[in-house]
């Protein structure tokens, strides 16, 4: 008889791959075990009588679906982010504002003037343009004022972005300038993939806080709420076969809160305070939750993976290149 007794991650998005464990699976019969979420078919991708992996197919709506393996019925459920926002190229976190809208861009090849730099998404999925402009628009972060900015990895400039769209720069000279993150007090760190972490101070002028090996991609940054989370958090993939979550510290302390991520990219809090990274390895690719201690928690799969953003009501959006995913 089929028992279940593990269904992880609890979220994806298509083309994400499901672990069912249990014992019985019916994997000896001429045909594999037939597995449903919902009412859509989903392709095996391994079965063992142990263990089933499957993979979340294109076109399911977002929400919580009901599993079933091999017509005996439900066995649990998983939730799936449904695309709320295509015709992207994100290389690091949206970031949502204080009403719900989400911003995306489109960052284009090195040196490419784009239409559009900037996307606002409303909560309806209604996207318009937002702001225009800014060559290769990398990384977003919102100060304590609720304003945005961004960088541009191919001027080394961050931008201040008014409501209406028009920018004014902030800060330059800042090197290959990526991933951004702001601490309560309004200071603004920015991740220069070369190497450097930069701290801005209100004014826009930059100081080198902490040195860390460069990245073939880009740095990702996110600042810890108040407490013991409260220090910058970064990644940045290298050439290396395993790559680090790094903890740096108000005087540029730098340590190692994770060692054996592969292709660790954007990073993000949610309400709750607890830290989620995204690892973007060909083939394994998902969201982690980061407990205070122990190993990452694998929350979400998905393929192509770079981006996760909370929104203030408790959803969240993880995006790859091309398409934000929306889970409420």
């Amino acid at each position: 008889m089929t028992a279940v007794s593990a269904i992880f991650p609890p979220a994806a998005i298509e083309g994400g791959r499901i672990t069912i464990e249990g014992a019985g699976f019916p994997v000896d019969g001429p045909l594999p075990p037939a597995v449903r979420i919902g009412t859509v078919p989903a392709r095996l991708a391994f079965a063992s009588p142990s263990r089933l992996i499957i993979i979340v197919p294109a076109g399911i709506e977002s929400g919580a679906h009901v599993v079933h393996v091999d017509g005996r019925g439900p066995v649990g459920t998983v939730r799936v982010a449904g695309a709320f926002a295509t015709g992207l190229h994100q290389v690091d976190n949206p970031v949502f504002d204080s009403n719900g809208n989400l911003y995306v861009t489109y960052s284009g090849t090195r040196g490419q003037q784009v239409p559009v730099s900037i996307f606002r998404v409303r909560a309806n999925g209604t996207r318009e343009t937002f702001s225009s402009g800014i060559v290769n628009p990398t990384s977003m972060a919102l100060d304590p004022k609720g304003r945005l900015y961004v960088s541009s990895r191919f001027e080394g400039i961050i931008y201040r972005v008014a409501d209406d769209g028009s920018v004014e720069t902030f800060a330059s000279d800042l090197g290959v300038a990526c991933g951004l993150a702001f601490a309560p007090d309004g200071t603004l760190y920015v991740g220069d993939r070369s190497g450097t972490i930069f701290k801005v101070d209100p004014d826009g002028r930059a100081t080198t806080l902490a040195s860390l090996p460069p990245s073939v991609a880009a740095f990702h940054l996110a600042y810890g709420p108040p407490g013991p989370r409260a220090a910058l958090y970064v990644t940045g993939p290298t050439l290396s076969p395993y790559d680090a979550l790094y903890r740096v510290s108000a005087d540029g302390t730098v340590a190692t809160r994770y060692a054996a991520f592969g292709r660790p990219q954007g990073l993000a809090f949610d309400a709750h305070g607890s830290l989620h990274v995204v690892e973007a390895l060909a083939g394994v690719s998902g969201l982690y939750r980061i407990p205070d201690t122990g190993d990452p928690e694998l929350v979400l799969s998905g393929p192509g993976l770079v981006g996760v953003a909370f929104n203030p009501a408790g959803g969240l959006v993880v995006t790859s290149n091309e398409t934000a995913f929306r889970l409420g």
